[in-house]
C-alpha cells in the first residue's frame, strides 16, 4: 500500500460510509441563520460549512476545519523553488548522444508536454472556479497555497525545458498536438468550464452535485491518477542515475500533489458529511464510470509514452498500477473497488515521498526544503 496516500483526516472517516440524512444534520440545517442574522452576529463554528455556508468567509477563526489549516501549514513548511535544483548533470546527459536512448528521450518530452499545461489547468480551476464556491475560510486558505504550488510546478517544468534547450513550441503545445495528452485535457475541460462559468452558483442539489463531481474529478482523477504515469517514469530515470535534477524536482512535485489530492479528498468527504443527500446511488455509479474512463485515458498515455519497454517499465505494469490507484481513490471517497485484486507493481514509489533524510535518493544534495518547522505529511 502506498503510505503517502494515507494521510486523510480521521475525522472524515464517517464520510467513507454510505450516507444517510441523520437527525443531527437535520437539526444543524434547521439552525442555520438567515442572511440578515449572519451579518449582525459574530461568526460561530456551527455557522461554517464547506459550501453554502452562512458565516463570513473573511473571518478565518474560530476554526471548524482544523484539518484544512494543518494542511496549509504543512504546505508552507514544504516550500521549495525550482532554480534551487542543479541541472548541470541533466544538461550534460541530454547533450550526450549516448546519454539517453530514444525511448528515454520520448518519455522526458511526453512528460513535459503533459505537465507544462496540466498544472496551469489546475491553477485556473482553483483560482477561477473552486475558490469561489468554497465558503470555509480555512479551506480557502489552503486553496491559495495550492494555487501558488501549481505555479511553482509550472515554473519547474519550464525550468527543465529551458535547461535542456528543448523546442518550447513543441513541448508547450503538446496538449493540442499529441492525441494521448489532448484526450486527457479534453476529458477535464467540461469540469473546469462548469466551475469557472461566472453564472454558475451552488445552492441547489443539482448544482451542488456538479461542484462535487468536479472536485472528485480533479482530486481523484487529475491529481490522483493522471499524474502518476509521469511521476513513475521520471523517478525511474532518477533511480538509474539519469536526469537526476529533473527527477529531484518531480519528487518534490509528487509530494505536493499527494497533499493536494488528500486535501481534495478530505474536502469531498466533508461535503458528503454535510450534504448526504448528494451522495445518491446514481451519483456514485456515475463517479465510478468517470474513474474507469480516467484509468483508460491514462493507460493510453502510458502506451503512447512507452511504445516499447523502457527503464524496466512497460505499459502492462501501468495497467495494473492505475487499477490499484483507482481502487485506492474509490476507497478514499467511499466507493466500492473497481478492479478486484489489483496490486501495486511499484512499491518503491512510497520511498519517493520520504524526504526526511540528509540527502535525497540520488545522493546529490540536501533536500530539506522547509521553512519554520519540521517536514510533515500530517
Amino acid at each position: 500500500m502506498l503510505n503517502f496516500e494515507d494521510n486523510l483526516s480521521p475525522a472524515l472517516q464517517p464520510a467513507l460510509r454510505p450516507a444517510n440524512l441523520t437527525e443531527d444534520l437535520l437539526r444543524e440545517a434547521a439552525t442555520q441563520p438567515t442572511p440578515d442574522e449572519a451579518k449582525t452576529r459574530r461568526v460561530r463554528v456551527e455557522d461554517k460549512r464547506i459550501i453554502n455556508g452562512s458565516a463570513d468567509v473573511n473571518q478565518l477563526v474560530p476554526f471548524k476545519y482544523k484539518w484544512a489549516w494543518e494542511k496549509y501549514l504543512n504546505g508552507c513548511a514544504n516550500h521549495w523553488m525550482p532554480q534551487e535544483v542543479n541541472m548541470s548533470r541533466d544538461i550534460a546527459t541530454w547533450k550526450d548522444p549516448n546519454g539517453l536512448t530514444d525511448d528515454e528521450r520520448l518519455v522526458v518530452k511526453r512528460n513535459l508536454g503533459f505537465f507544462v499545461t496540466a498544472d496551469s489547468l489546475a491553477a485556473n480551476n482553483i483560482v477561477l472556479g473552486t475558490y469561489r464556491h468554497i465558503t470555509a475560510p480555512e479551506c480557502r486558505q489552503y486553496l491559495l497555497r495550492q494555487a501558488f504550488e501549481e505555479a511553482i510546478h509550472t515554473h519547474a517544468y519550464q525550468y527543465i525545458v529551458e535547461s535542456l534547450g528543448l523546442d518550447e513550441g513543441e513541448i508547450f503545445n503538446a496538449y493540442n498536438e499529441v492525441e494521448s495528452i489532448r484526450n486527457k485535457d479534453q476529458f477535464l475541460m467540461p469540469f473546469i468550464d462548469i466551475l469557472t462559468n461566472p453564472e454558475f452558483k451552488t445552492g441547489t442539489p443539482e448544482n451542488d452535485q456538479k461542484l462535487l463531481r468536479s472536485l472528485i474529478v480533479f482530486a481523484c482523477i487529475m491529481e490522483g491518477l493522471f499524474f502518476y504515469v509521469g511521476f513513475v517514469q521520471i523517478l525511474a530515470l532518477g533511480r538509474q542515475n539519469k536526469m537526476t535534477g529533473a527527477a529531484e524536482q518531480y519528487q518534490y512535485i509528487l509530494r505536493d500533489e499527494s497533499m493536494h489530492c488528500n486535501f481534495g479528498i478530505d474536502l469531498i468527504n466533508q461535503i458528503k458529511m454535510e450534504n448526504p443527500h448528494l451522495w445518491t446511488p446514481e451519483f456514485r455509479k456515475e463517479i465510478s464510470g468517470l474513474m474507469q474512463k480516467g484509468v483508460e485515458l491514462e493507460y493510453r498515455y502510458a502506451e503512447d509514452t512507452m511504445p516499447r519497454g523502457v527503464l524496466g517499465l512497460n505499459a502492462a505494469q501501468f495497467k495494473e498500477y492505475l487499477r490499484f490507484i483507482a481502487n485506492r481513490r474509490c476507497q478514499q471517497i467511499g466507493l466500492d473497488e473497481l478492479y478486484a485484486g489489483a496490486t501495486n507493481p511499484f512499491p518503491w514509489m512510497s520511498e519517493m515521498m520520504d524526504l526526511k533524510k540528509e540527502k535525497n535518493f540520488f545522493e546529490t544534495r540536501v533536500t530539506e526544503y522547509q521553512t519554520g518547522g519540521a517536514l510533515s505529511w500530517d
